[in-house]
């Protein structure tokens, strides 16, 4: 393989892993589901919850963990079965574990297959929440489903990405480091200065 096809299969590489990150974000590859924001309706049936505090934090998504309290609050969520569709959906959120009430949405239908909750003041105090979530079927039966949050967690540590993007810069320094004869030489005689020192 000669210097080129190296530096060109090296390139896609790395923005392999820069866009990578999009993928990682809600189960990461094929047969692997690591998705933590979705409610299990019925088995291999789910509902795909995100929150967001697009005041505080514009762009971002939440899950499990919202960093503000007092803050406008948006939960979405999106049915991943069309059968749910025709049914009536009622929400709430409770404080736990008191299950003190704070936000609360009577049943009806959503044709879209999208619900967006807006709590204008958000949540009231830092502390663990539950989100109940109620599918009342046509044939009078119904689906209760449940996950918790947590408020009031501070700002999100973007962490990953840091990651992520060291890693790439030092992949992008090694393959300059092979492919620049003069680069090359630089470094080599820098580590061979800082061994001898010892």
């Amino acid at each position: 393989m000669n210097k080129k096809q190296i530096l060109k299969k090296s390139f896609l590489g790395l923005l392999g892993l820069l866009f990578s990150s999009v993928l990682w974000a809600h189960g990461g590859a094929a047969g692997t589901d690591t998705d933590q924001c979705k409610f299990e309706l019925e088995p291999d049936h789910w509902i795909h919850y995100t929150a967001y505090q697009s005041n505080s934090y514009p762009g971002d998504e939440f899950c499990g963990s919202l960093p503000d309290v007092d803050a406008m609050t948006q939960l979405v969520f999106d049915y991943q079965d069309v059968k749910y569709r025709n049914m009536a959906v009622e929400f709430e959120v409770t404080k736990e574990p008191e299950g003190t009430r704070v936000f609360f949405q009577d049943a009806k239908k959503h044709k879209s297959g999208t619900v967006v909750l807006t709590l204008p003041n958000g949540v009231p105090e830092p502390g663990k929440y539950l989100i109940h979530i109620t599918l009342h079927k046509p044939d009078g039966g119904r689906l209760d489903a449940h996950m918790s949050f947590r408020a009031g967690t501070g700002a999100p540590t973007s962490t990953t990405n840091l990651i992520m993007y060291i890693v790439a810069l030092l992949a992008g320094l090694y393959i300059f480091y092979l492919s620049n004869e003069g680069f090359k030489k630089k470094v080599d005689a820098y580590f061979k200065d800082a061994t001898s020192l010892k």
